[in-house]
């Protein structure tokens, strides 16, 4: 590629600069390549930016044997990679299931089995502002706990060592759209991204267009919103633990026990955000913020003792002094809560 430079470019560069462990200089990358306009903006600006941090590039495409041109699309990518010298891997789903969990999953295994033969620690996707402000507005109509409301973050553990790093956040579907004309870039497009039966694809198309129309600019500030709420979310969680270990007891019952009484003593949203976390540092998840509402209900010091069953094979129990976690139906499981 012919060297290149735009504000998106300066943009991003600067980014990298100021948050070097992101996309280290030097570090090898795999990318995830849909050929929509946000993966292939993402090849170009890193394509054009290796001369300034250097990275060796792989490029990864996932056909997910939905559509019949999939294939001729697929090739086609291909052969453009081939064109600017850009190594690329092609991974054809062999039992493919119409949902967008499934294809996820599917599509981070096969990044992540890549990344482990290639030794490479940062798999890099093209997730923009515009699709965090969807997943934001998704969770909100979930339900979600606070947590869920920053689960797309800049960069994440896929597995080991391996992250998961999104450098266009800081950019929304417009910019993207805009380099992919300004640098000449092909694009192929999805059809399925504009099926209805697909919630994200419902957001996308019928939600967020009202917001901007009342509120330019909407999907960006609810991006930020949800950055804001992560970087809170760290500090948040160092204070968590503090409050925890004050009110963790020994017991016959379980390596880790509540005080009951202290912890029933404390404000709501408190209890709330130290149970939450509680639990999910034991890989307990509640699912929604209604079944903590009704759980936190149950552990009023009136409500006497009682149980509630969790995920992973787990209950919950409590007596008057303290709670715990035990396995499912083990003997001391007198009955299950309701």
């Amino acid at each position: 590629m012919a060297e290149r430079w735009s504000d998106l470019h300066r943009r991003l560069h600067q980014q990298l600069l100021q948050q070097s462990d992101l996309l280290p200089d030097g570090e090898p990358l795999l990318l995830a390549v849909s050929g929509g306009q946000d993966s292939m903006a993402l090849v170009g600006l890193l394509s054009d930016l290796r001369r300034l941090h250097h990275w060796p590039l792989q490029l990864w495409h996932g056909n997910h044997g939905w559509r019949p041109e999939a294939e001729q699309q697929a090739r086609e990518l291909q052969a453009w990679a081939q064109e600017q010298d850009l190594p690329i891997a092609i991974d054809h789903w062999s039992t493919p299931q119409a949902d967008e969990a499934s294809a996820r999953a599917w599509r981070y295994g096969q990044l992540e089995a890549l990344a482990q033969r290639l030794g490479c620690r940062r798999v890099v996707t093209g997730h923009t502002a515009s699709d965090r402000s969807e997943t934001v507005l998704l969770q909100l109509a979930r339900g979600s706990h606070r947590r869920g409301l920053t689960s797309l973050r800049p960069r994440r553990t896929l597995s080991g060592t391996i992250e998961l790093v999104r450098p266009l956040l800081a950019f929304c579907r417009s910019d993207t759209a805009q380099l992919c004309q300004e640098l000449g870039l092909p694009i192929w497009l999805d059809p399925s991204n504009s099926d209805p039966r697909f919630s994200r694809n419902r957001v996308r198309h019928e939600v967020l267009p009202v917001l901007e129309a009342l509120h330019p600019g909407a999907s960006t500030r609810i991006s930020q919103l949800s950055e804001r709420l992560s970087q809170e979310a760290e500090g948040q969680a160092q204070l968590e633990e503090l409050a925890l270990a004050s009110l963790e007891r020994s017991a016959p019952q379980a390596k880790r026990a509540l005080h009951r009484r202290s912890f029933t003593g404390l404000a709501h949203s408190n209890q709330r955000r130290l149970l939450h976390r509680w639990l999910d540092v034991q890989g307990i998840s509640l699912g929604n913020a209604e079944q903590l509402e009704q759980l936190l209900h149950r552990l009023k010091p009136e409500c006497g003792p009682g149980q509630w069953d969790l995920s992973r094979g787990r209950c919950l129990r409590w007596d008057r002094e303290l709670i715990w976690l035990e396995p499912e139906g083990s003997a001391a499981s007198s009955r299950k809560a309701t």
